[in-house]
């Protein structure tokens, strides 16, 4: 298995040491992104990854080589510390970068890790972020480990690595969750964005050309009897309203 390390720290010290230690015992290849290295200029809202499409966006060759290796890895993890509680900029500048996910989901066979220190508080809610997220770009189970280190100049994991190891059997298991009702009113809400006058030019390619437009949810996703009634009707509801 192959598993991608986000790092959204711009240090090499208590967050990549909790990530560092948490995979320690696992056998898989594992890469590692810093952000901090790959100077991703600010994204500056010019929305043409929205409407034009991903390859329009002005910083396209720093983000689109970790889109794809994204789309390689079999799991993702994702780390940050927590700076004035949220993520770090390195992070949500990487994140705003990839908005048009919530527009155009597709990760719908990934997993993801998240792991989020804290000196004080903040870890909880900025996992939450982090994993509602990566539920809009479609993400089919996230698992969160949030530490607070209360003032302790190293990290102890020994409390987390079960959450880990549920993640890389799960990853490894290649069995797919049934996404939630939440999950699934977005994935119907986009759709049928799609059947306004004027659709999203960008979107609308997507949707199209993937097929997604004549599903309940992601084609590989575990979508139950009781889900997929729910998500035709949601996806009516909304295609009136718009």
């Amino acid at each position: 298995m192959k598993y991608l390390i986000i790092n959204g720290s711009p240090r090499r010290k208590n967050t990549y040491g909790a990530v560092k230690q948490l995979i320690s015992d696992f056998d898989a290849e594992f890469e590692e992104i810093h952000l901090i290295e790959e100077q991703i200029p600010f994204c500056i809202g010019c929305f043409n990854c929205f409407v034009e499409g991903e390859s329009t966006c002005p910083h396209f060759s720093k983000v689109n080589p970790i889109v794809e290796k994204i789309r390689q890895c079999d799991g993702i993890i994702i780390a940050s510390p927590v700076y004035a509680l949220n993520v770090t900029s390195l992070l949500k500048n990487f994140l705003d970068h990839t908005a048009y996910f919530y527009h155009r989901p597709q990760f719908f066979t990934k997993k993801a890790l998240v792991v989020v220190t804290t000196a004080g508080a903040g870890h909880k809610k900025v996992a939450s972020y982090i994993d509602e997220t990566l539920r809009h770009w479609g993400v089919n189970k996230v698992y969160k480990i949030s530490i607070a280190l209360g003032g302790e100049e190293s990290v102890d994991t020994s409390r987390y690595v079960k959450t880990a190891e549920k993640f890389f059997r799960d990853v490894e298991s290649e069995k797919l969750h049934s996404p939630s009702f939440g999950d699934v009113t977005y994935f119907a809400a986009w759709k049928a964005m799609n059947y306004v006058e004027e659709p999203i030019k960008a979107d609308n390619e997507f949707w199209t050309s993937t097929g997604l437009i004549n599903q309940d949810y992601g084609q590989e996703a575990n979508l139950n009897i009781v889900k997929k009634l729910y998500s035709k009707i949601i996806f009516r509801i909304f295609k009136r309203m718009f």
